[in-house]
């Protein structure tokens, strides 16, 4: 549904992305991460027919967004990180407008108002002078103006930004709602919010992908071990001495509290068997056991906390 074969940019003598390339299928929620300035809304800007690459190709819906870029762009709801909202208009004015400049017709554009003001909880708000409302409330009519002509494929650069945690969560329960019906790809800098949301995340940085993946695959990627954390009623010395001794365990590590350790065991394995019944052996008073999972932040972390790649040459 979203295809980028290497894509690459220049301003200038500056590249600001290099030979990115990805596939994304239809009805996935992707999700696309990097640190400032890593290339980020250049190739979403790409792809929404904004700019043109400078070098190599990209196809939404199988619409080439340069050679058939109107047709590409009737295929997408875009949702930039700053709305271009008119403050001036009432919410129903503005999406009948934005209908209009869509193409669609008066019986559909009205049953899909309806829909979309239902859908972002916006019902109360459709006679609202848009510049009277909440950053919040905004971010809702921009999400409602994405869906309004039913496109295939969401392109929606930082969706929550400026929402409360109560709109956070709704808005990620409508996205992750639309899988199958619709393929959406979502710029984020809130990092559990792509592990909540999505399917497989991108990073970008230096301008260069890094990595395509689910969040569990990265992280089995990355980590050389894995770990559980373990809190006996027993403080001694003798816990982390004996618990390296058993088989299949690389380390033990004080955790932040007394009695608290983090065994780190070979990938692949799971012990958390083997330990429960060593800790009730030894008498030591059991009181918790569970699996540590790194998380997507940590995952970024690693990634991206490397040396600038070389540019290549174009």
């Amino acid at each position: 549904m979203i295809r980028a074969e290497g894509l690459t940019k220049y301003y200038g003598p500056h590249a600001a992305i290099i030979d990115v390339s990805f596939e994304v299928a239809e009805g996935e929620i992707v999700a696309f991460l990097g640190p400032n300035a890593a290339g980020k809304t250049t190739t979403m800007r790409i792809l929404t027919g904004y700019i043109p690459p400078t070098f190599g190709r990209a196809s939404v819906a199988g619409f080439d967004v340069v050679e058939d870029s109107l047709e590409a762009r009737r295929h997408i709801g875009y949702m930039p990180e700053v709305a271009a909202l008119y403050p001036d208009m009432r919410v129903r004015q503005y999406l009948r407008y934005a209908g209009r400049l869509q193409g669609m017709g008066r019986d559909e554009l009205n049953d899909r108002i309806e829909y979309v003001l239902d859908r972002c909880g916006l019902d109360e708000r459709a006679s609202s002078i848009i510049g009277t409302l909440s950053l919040g409330f905004r971010q809702r009519v921009t999400v409602a103006q994405t869906l309004l002509h039913d496109p295939p494929v969401l392109i929606l650069d930082e969706p929550t930004a400026g929402l409360d945690p109560n709109q956070i969560a709704e808005v990620r329960q409508l996205i992750k709602s639309l899988a199958g019906s619709h393929t959406v790809m979502l710029s984020t800098h809130i990092l559990p919010e792509a592990q909540m949301t999505c399917e497989r995340v991108m990073i970008i940085n230096h301008g260069q992908i890094i990595a395509v993946d689910t969040p569990d695959n990265l992280t089995a990627q990355i980590r050389e071990v894995q770990t559980v954390l373990v809190r006996v009623r027993d403080d001694s010395e003798a816990v982390p001495r004996l618990l390296r001794d058993m088989s299949g365990v690389v380390a033990v590590r004080r955790a932040d509290e007394p009695g608290a350790y983090h065994i780190d065991t070979t990938v692949g394995s799971d012990l958390r068997a083997e330990v429960a019944e060593f800790i009730v052996n030894k008498g030591w008073g059991l009181l918790e056991l569970q699996p540590v999972a790194m998380s997507l932040e940590d995952v970024f972390h690693e990634l991206t906390m490397v040396e600038e790649v070389p540019a290549k040459s174009a």
